[in-house]
């Protein structure tokens, strides 16, 4: 089987049409979206427009090419679009909506979770403490939370999230495969202590718990995002943890995205402008 692997495309419409272009050329059968799939610019409430607008004739796309589109929301995508996101995805054959859940295709086990480790920015709709002892960075203003009237502010962000689930927690709570070394994770967090998680001012703000559950568990492959620069930051952007191999693509001004063949596990990275 082969796939092509991106993230982040934050709403770039001409890397959207890129992606079937090299999904086309590669002959995959898989392309797998990891997460912040709508425009983060302008007003973020606007972000249905895309949904039922540029985004369901891409995935129409995808399912004439008979391709299977795995994808889900990320952080910066408001949680308040989940039910539209999920009935746009179901109208069309092979388009799954990820987000904690597991798809097979084949013999392989794909299984996705988007929550994050919270971060200093206002935004917390997929926000997580990483484990019960989590040390919050200093924060940028006041926790949000988008409602269908606007934003709501959050008077502790830090006491709400002691409240929550952690990222731990979570992925204790993800769907079991059953074959754990045909199984594929799409986190959109990186783990940390592997070069995928570093920020441009060089700071390393993976999960723990993420790390700990891949070294633990050991699938086959895991596929990251969240932090854009950070494979031309730490000049890494694959990794071994025993046996599972780790992927971030990163995403920056250029189309970058991973081909993955799962049955010879040749992969290589593509950057094109």
């Amino acid at each position: 089987m082969k796939i092509v692997f991106l993230t982040d495309l934050h709403g770039e419409v001409w890397k959207y049409d890129r992606l079937l272009k090299a999904a086309r050329d590669f002959r995959a059968d898989t392309v797998i979206n990891g997460g912040d799939m709508l425009p983060k610019t302008g007003n973020l409430f606007d972000q249905d427009k895309f949904i039922t607008g540029y985004l369901e004739k891409h995935f129409k796309k995808a399912a004439e090419l008979g391709i299977s589109y795995l994808c889900y929301l990320g952080n910066d995508d408001l949680r308040i679009f989940d039910d539209l996101f999920e009935r746009t995805c179901e109208k069309y054959r092979g388009v799954v909506n990820l987000a904690q859940r597991k798809y097979d295709i084949g013999k392989f086990e794909f299984i996705g979770m988007n929550w994050v480790v919270d971060y200093p920015f206002r935004l917390k709709d997929r926000c997580r403490m990483d484990t019960k002892d989590y040390d919050f960075q200093r924060q940028y203003g006041k926790g949000l939370l988008s409602t269908q009237d606007g934003f709501e502010e959050l008077p502790d962000w830090v006491a709400t999230a002691r409240t929550l689930p952690t990222i731990e927690d979570e992925l204790d709570r993800l769907p079991k495969p059953k074959n754990m070394s045909q199984s594929i994770y799409v986190i959109h967090m990186p783990p940390h202590r592997l070069g995928l998680d570093v920020c441009a001012n060089g700071s390393e703000v993976g999960s723990k718990a993420i790390y700990n559950f891949l070294e633990r568990k050991q699938p086959m492959l895991s596929l990251h995002g969240h932090i854009h620069e950070s494979p031309e930051t730490s000049g890494v952007w694959h990794a071994k943890l025993g046996k599972t191999l780790c992927i971030q693509p990163g995403q920056l001004t250029p189309f970058m995205y991973v081909t993955i063949d799962l049955e010879t596990m040749e992969f290589e990275r593509h950057t094109e402008y």
